[in-house]
């Protein structure tokens, strides 16, 4: 599933290619998107991220939203055929975009546009403050609250195994049990790792392509998930594999305590 990074990598590249332009025509193909109000003859204001969601700010107070799921994708085309696994698309100026989606999960909604949330974006006036007095007493596991989207946006699987490898801190601990300076290493590092990631278009390792089918460049970059097996690039000892809620959890059992 893409998570923030994948996610702002689209919105900056939609930004730059549609932002300003007019909706010629606006197509659904698949029934589970039905719903879908028609969007012909309005024009994209700009694009921006809400958490793991695409947010296609439109000129008559209404926004598109999108969230990829699984295996969503969405692909400009400028000169091709409709993709395989199509369900929607938009046609603009110089081009397409399609929402390619072969396992049909993602969403689309047409809603009124909202002021841009702010306070739990770990990217966006992020208060560790305020995300500590209401979460940090809580007998959670802290992978599975950093994961946690109410608590704090955009981070999934991947990035969550990354951020806690980098910080030190075990997956299982519980959140009541971490101090202050731990929260501040772990966001710390969540910023560190998800600016990079973004720098190098995401994590593919499986479904993940950008907006021109590309596929990122941050996989090669991973320290921890993927890597069972594989010596700790801190310590040199091996990287375990443990199941957390369905997840694969990889970690170091020397440097995450």
């Amino acid at each position: 599933m893409p998570e923030l990074p994948e996610v702002e990598t689209l919105c900056r590249q939609l930004q730059k290619k549609i932002a300003g332009k007019k909706i010629a025509a606006a197509e659904v193909y698949d029934s589970k998107l039905a719903h879908v109000r028609n969007i012909k003859k309005r024009t994209i204001v700009a694009v921006r991220r809400s958490g793991k969601t695409i947010e296609i700010i439109l000129d008559d107070g209404h926004s598109v939203l999108i969230h990829l799921r699984m295996t969503g994708r969405l692909l400009w085309q400028a000169e091709a055929d409709k993709p395989i696994h199509s369900r929607w698309h938009i046609s603009l100026d110089k081009g397409d975009l399609y929402l390619v989606d072969p396992r049909r999960f993602a969403t689309i909604e047409v809603l009124p546009t909202q002021a841009s949330p702010t306070g739990n974006d770990i990217l966006h006036d992020f208060d560790w403050q305020a995300f500590i007095a209401k979460h940090g007493k809580r007998r959670t596991k802290v992978k599975n609250l950093i994961m946690d989207q109410k608590a704090v946006t955009g981070i999934g699987n991947i990035y969550a195994c990354e951020i806690l490898h980098a910080a030190g801190v075990h997956p299982e601990k519980m959140a009541v049990t971490l101090t202050n300076k731990d929260w501040q290493k772990i966001f710390g590092k969540a910023q560190q790792i998800l600016k990079k990631a973004i720098d190098k278009r995401g994590t593919s390792i499986s479904d993940w392509r950008d907006l021109y089918g590309l596929k990122g460049e941050n996989q090669f970059e991973l320290k921890a998930y993927g890597r069972e097996g594989r010596p700790c690039v801190k310590c040199g000892s091996k990287i375990v594999r443990i199941k957390q809620g369905g997840r694969s959890t990889f970690y170091c059992p020397i440097c995450q305590q």
